[in-house]
Order: C-alpha cells, then sequence, then structure tokens
C-alpha cells in the first residue's frame, strides 16, 4: 500500500511546502510549518453549493463612492456594558468577531452570559459548541445564575451541519466555540490544521455577510500568545478581540486589536465572580496602590486605552548595582526604559550608570504610548532621592532625545480624569496646559525635562 502523501502549511501564512523546512519559504517565519494531509481536489473542494473561491462579500458592479448608497451600521447592545465599549458600541449586524485568549481565562462565560442577555432582549440566538456538551454548556450557565436561560444550543463540530441549523433557525448572533474544532467533509486535513481553520471562518463569514447574521468566533491562542491559525484568520473577520489578564487574578481585560466598527486598543475592565464576570466601572482603582502615604519610586501616570482616560501608578525601583547594572521593565517597553536613562543623565544631571533600575506598571497593565515617559523618569528620580512625590500628583508628557517634553493626545481628558478622581498637582507638558484652570487641581506645564525636575523639587 503505497504511503499517503503529506505537505507542510506553515501556521502564520497558510503557504505549503513539500518538506519541512525551518523557515517557511512564504512568509520568512521560523518553525511555523506543521505537517498535514493534502485537500481534496478542486472538484470536491466545494461547500455549501459555494465556489472554493467565492467572495466573502457579495459582488456588486462598478460604481463611483458617491453613488453608493451607505448607512450607519446599526447595532445592538449586548447588555454588558464593557463588551459594548470594545465593540465600538454593540454587535453589528452580519459582523464577525474573533475573540482569542488563554484557556479557562473567561472567553465562554464572557459569551454565554453575553448571549443570554441579547435573548432577554428579544434576539434568537444560538450557541455552538465543540469543546463541551450541551449539558456541559447548561450546567456552566447554572453556575452563572442564568435561571431558565432560553438560548439555543448546539453540540456540533460539523461545518455543513452548523450551517443547515443556522439557515434553519435563523438566530441574530451565532456563536463558534471554537473555530478550532469546526472542520468540513470537504476538506481531508484534520480539525484544527491551517486548511481547516481558515476555510470554515471564510464560509462562516461569507454566511453572516449574505445573511446579516453576526458570527462570534472562539480563537485559541499558541503558547507565544498570537492566535493559533494562519493570520489570514485575522484579515477575513471584522473585529479581533483579545481576553488578557492573568488567571490567578479576578481582573481580566479585554483589548480591541483590529475593528472596522470602532476604535482600535479599546479595552473592557471585568471583575471574574462566583456569577461570572462584571463590568468595573471604575479600572483606574485596579491600577492605584493604597498606600497611607507617599512613597518613594510611585509615581501615577494618566494614560489612554482607546477613547477612555485610565490612571496607572508607575513603580521604580533605584538599588545600587554590580559591575553590570540591570535594566528591568515590566508592563513597559525595555529599550525605552534604557533610552530614558540617557536622556535623564544628559539633560537632568541625575546618574543612574552604576545602578539596578527595576521599573512595573501596577495591576498588569502594559503601557505602549509614549506619553508614559516623564511619569517613568519622575518615578526613578523619586527612588534614587528616596524621596515621594507630593500627595495627590499625577505626571504624563513625552520625552525627546533632545530632553524636550512633547505632548501627548488628548490632554484635556486626561487632566478632567485626574480631576474627577481626587488628583490635585499635575506636572504636564507645556502643549497640554489648559486655557481655563481646572477646578482643584495645580498644573505645572514644562517644555523640558530640568523643567520637571526642578518644578518637582519645588513641591517637596
Amino acid at each position: 500500500m503505497a504511503k499517503e502523501k503529506t505537505i507542510f502549511s506553515c501556521t502564520e501564512c497558510g503557504g505549503t511546502s513539500p518538506r519541512w523546512l525551518g523557515k517557511c519559504p512564504s512568509c520568512g517565519a521560523w518553525n511555523t510549518l506543521i505537517e498535514s494531509v493534502p485537500d481534496a481536489g478542486p472538484g470536491k473542494n466545494r461547500l455549501s453549493g459555494a465556489g472554493q473561491y467565492a467572495g466573502l462579500a457579495q459582488a456588486q458592479a462598478v460604481m463611483p463612492l458617491a453613488a453608493i448608497e451607505a448607512t450607519e451600521v446599526a447595532r445592538t447592545a449586548s447588555g454588558i456594558e464593557e463588551l459594548d465599549r470594545v465593540l465600538g458600541g454593540g454587535v453589528v449586524e452580519g459582523g464577525v468577531v474573533l475573540i482569542g485568549g488563554d484557556p479557562g481565562i473567561g472567553k465562554s462565560t464572557l459569551l454565554l452570559q453575553a448571549m443570554d442577555a441579547l435573548q432577554r432582549a428579544g434576539l434568537p440566538t444560538l450557541y455552538v459548541t465543540g469543546e463541551e456538551s450541551g449539558a456541559q454548556v447548561a450546567l456552566r450557565s447554572r453556575r452563572l445564575g442564568l435561571d431558565a436561560s432560553q438560548v439555543n444550543v448546539l453540540a456540533e463540530i460539523q461545518l455543513e451541519k452548523i450551517l443547515a441549523t443556522v439557515e434553519a433557525t435563523q438566530p441574530a448572533v451565532c456563536v463558534i466555540d471554537s473555530i478550532q474544532t469546526v472542520y468540513s467533509d470537504q476538506l481531508t486535513s484534520a480539525p484544527g490544521s491551517v486548511a481547516q481553520v481558515r476555510e470554515c471562518a471564510a464560509h462562516l463569514t461569507r454566511m453572516a455577510k449574505a445573511t446579516g447574521i453576526a458570527v462570534i468566533l472562539v480563537g485559541h491562542v499558541t503558547k507565544e500568545g498570537a492566535l493559533a491559525g494562519p493570520r489570514v484568520l485575522e484579515h477575513m473577520v471584522d473585529t479581533v478581540l483579545y481576553f488578557e489578564g492573568d488567571t490567578h487574578s479576578s481582573f481580566r481585560l479585554v483589548r480591541a486589536i483590529k475593528n472596522r466598527f470602532g476604535a482600535v486598543n479599546e479595552i473592557g475592565v471585568f471583575a471574574m465572580t462566583e456569577k461570572g464576570l462584571k463590568g468595573v466601572a471604575n479600572p483606574s482603582a485596579i491600577f492605584l496602590s493604597q498606600h497611607s502615604e507617599p512613597v518613594p519610586g510611585s509615581c501615577v501616570l494618566v494614560t489612554l486605552e482607546g477613547t477612555r482616560p485610565m490612571l496607572v501608578e508607575i513603580q521604580a525601583l533605584v538599588d545600587g548595582g554590580g559591575p553590570s547594572p540591570r535594566r528591568l521593565s515590566v508592563g513597559l517597553e525595555r529599550d525605552r526604559l534604557a533610552m530614558l536613562l540617557a536622556v535623564l543623565h544628559r539633560h537632568a544631571g541625575v546618574a543612574c550608570a552604576d545602578q539596578d533600575v527595576f521599573v512595573n506598571a501596577v495591576g498588569g497593565v502594559r503601557i505602549s504610548e509614549p506619553a508614559a515617559d516623564l511619569a517613568v523618569m519622575l518615578a526613578i528620580t523619586s527612588s534614587l532621592r528616596g524621596k515621594a512625590l507630593p500627595k495627590g500628583f499625577i505626571a504624563f508628557g513625552e520625552v525627546g532625545l533632545a530632553g524636550e517634553v512633547r505632548p501627548a493626545p488628548r490632554g484635556q481628558e486626561r487632566l478632567k480624569e485626574a480631576a474627577k478622581l481626587g488628583f490635585t498637582v499635575a506636572v504636564v507638558p507645556k502643549a497640554n496646559a489648559p486655557k481655563r484652570p481646572i477646578a482643584g487641581l495645580e498644573i505645572h506645564a514644562v517644555e523640558r525635562v530640568d523643567e520637571a525636575m526642578t518644578a518637582v523639587r519645588g513641591l517637596d
């Protein structure tokens, strides 16, 4: 009996190779080729009457942009305010959402709560589970306190049966948990393979665009934290959400990485309770330590996550180092920390060349915007001097290599958020200084790093 022929597919781009290679010849990624069985011939590769290469959206005649009728997309609130914030206002008709996260972080719990809320609002829903039985889903709903829930549940992993059920029941919202378990009989590869994930997602997306049914796909993540399967999966869908957070912590973050109907980098904050995930109305409280008195090395930053200003505490510890001092940052870019230490030495006269420097963003949040520069430098200086910053102190601003302090976007909203939470002193870039004073907030506008250090010393 002849040995069945196999090919090697790239998990990043979906490219194929007849033999294993360390580097994908299509996209150049390393160690991404996995062995799989080749798909059936083109004559057999037909799903639901549509060709293999049919478009994801309905075809239209060539028309100028001005002649195309376009209306604002209608949104339906999911009943969970934090989830609606990340989605851009609610579930969009015919939209496809991909949500990924570590195992056990709460993806299925959140979606089951959202489906129950939508069903209670009068929308027909369908929850397709490929990883659990219907009894397990029912058991979870009872643990969550969703008594007498009327959400329709289908335990199935075959794509053709799922599409037939969706066509028969016509739900407004359909959840596929998870896309890695779904397979089609028309493809010979195993469920979870690159070809199966790509083709099943494509046909579910095509179904959503043709019928107006909103589809939510749950995706597994790899050990590196990226969504499993080819990256084309993220290009097919309208919205990509990532569940973040430590499974040992009660708080979870849902971050929008891509959103065709809303702002990207928007986040929703949830607390895991016995009755499921509950939205956190004031997320700044999570990221601020409760010190009875100000401590050295601590500075509060007003950061911007999407459209939401949040207060995050930046902590720094400067300690005597050896011949090769360490530079470690958690939640902030390590290379940027090295750059800020050099600017601090050159333009403010604060030398840390022989010191170990550790910087941490409290609460496990990741800060990528450069507006954190000034707060990091003030926290490092505070730890080095052993003197705490004043109570109720906040700072933000980008620092350049020439020592200038550049403005941060939407500075007025940041200052108003800080004043609302009871902060009284702020050091900000001069361009962000408000034209009208903000009640209860003393603002020191600076143009350079040395000015900021002088302003802080004057507050001691």
